[in-house]
């Protein structure tokens, strides 16, 4: 693949608007670029390969390696895989499925340590990513403690659809990429509780959905606060 489709790959990556164009290229030398399936899998350890990927297109989830219970979405313009530059003896726990037709980057770990070492923003970039996760799975364990079921659902389901939707008209349309079953891994509730509560935030008017997409109203998260 030529540097400059790959350059492009890159581009909206937060994790190297401070770094030279020149300096990009580099980096886009040391890519491997593929198209993946929606449904396949994505190897994050492949026997001694370990690699960090880029998503460009498409969304991905994370999941329990032996339960495939489902622990966090990634969506495009994140990376993932990246424990490994943590732990270079982590055995991984975890796998990605493709959510949807998705194009992605990937680096070999041992370049990508090489490349923060020579690049501050970029080391600095990477710990950001992993403190982010760290908050995320801590406002979890709070959420455990002081939410009930239905408002941990109703408040991923909101948050969804304004992480991965677009604007249009009056609305934000996002795919409808997980099940039921998935929603109450992420918010630790029942496939049961989920159906129920999607139903009642439909029949409010909240939200709508079909097999498809789910979508709410723009303003929703305004209009909740004057309200």
């Amino acid at each position: 693949m030529l540097p400059l489709t790959k350059f492009w790959v890159l581009e909206g990556f937060q994790l190297f608007d401070k770094l030279s164009r020149t300096s990009m290229m580099r980096i886009c030398d040391m890519l491997e670029m593929q198209y993946v399936n929606k449904g396949d899998a994505i190897p994050l350890i492949n026997g001694i390969d370990k690699k960090v990927y880029f998503l460009k297109n498409g969304a991905v989830k994370i999941i329990n390696k032996d339960s495939e219970i489902a622990k966090y979405i990634v969506r495009k313009g994140h990376i993932f895989g990246e424990l490994v530059l943590y732990d270079p003896h982590t055995t991984v726990e975890q796998a990605a499925v493709a959510l949807e037709d998705c194009i992605i980057c990937s680096i070999a770990a041992t370049k990508m340590v090489a490349l923060m070492d020579q690049h501050e923003s970029l080391k600095n970039g990477v710990f950001k990513i992993y403190g982010t996760r760290i908050k995320k799975l801590e406002r979890r364990l709070q959420d455990l403690l002081y939410k009930d079921s239905s408002t941990r659902i109703k408040e991923f389901v909101i948050a969804y659809i304004f992480d991965f939707g677009t604007s249009k008209e009056e609305k934000v349309i996002a795919k409808k990429l997980l099940s039921h079953k998935d929603i109450a891994h992420l918010t630790n509730t029942s496939r049961q509780t989920v159906s129920n509560v999607m139903s009642t935030l439909r029949k409010a008017h909240i939200i709508d959905y079909n097999s498809q997409y789910i979508s709410i109203h723009k303003n929703y998260k305004i209009q909740q606060q004057v309200s």
